[in-house]
């Protein structure tokens, strides 16, 4: 996973939220979500916005990367 897909995977799950429920919320494709989860894809700095905004988490938070 990128760092990106990690932290939105873990933020998403820890407000026990669905990507269906994210997806409505971003106005992006349930697939999409899931392939920026799982790092098979990237994201602008819009898509990231949105996504922060979403989950209610600054864009810092799912901006993050990882720590070894």
């Amino acid at each position: 996973m990128t760092p990106n897909g990690t932290a939105i995977r873990a933020i998403r799950r820890s407000q026990h939220l669905s990507l269906r429920e994210v997806a409505a919320r971003t106005g992006r494709d349930v697939g999409f979500l899931s392939r920026l989860e799982r790092g098979q894809s990237g994201a602008s700095e819009e898509t990231l916005r949105r996504i922060a905004a979403a989950l209610t988490v600054p864009v810092a938070a799912i901006n993050r990367e990882e720590q070894p």
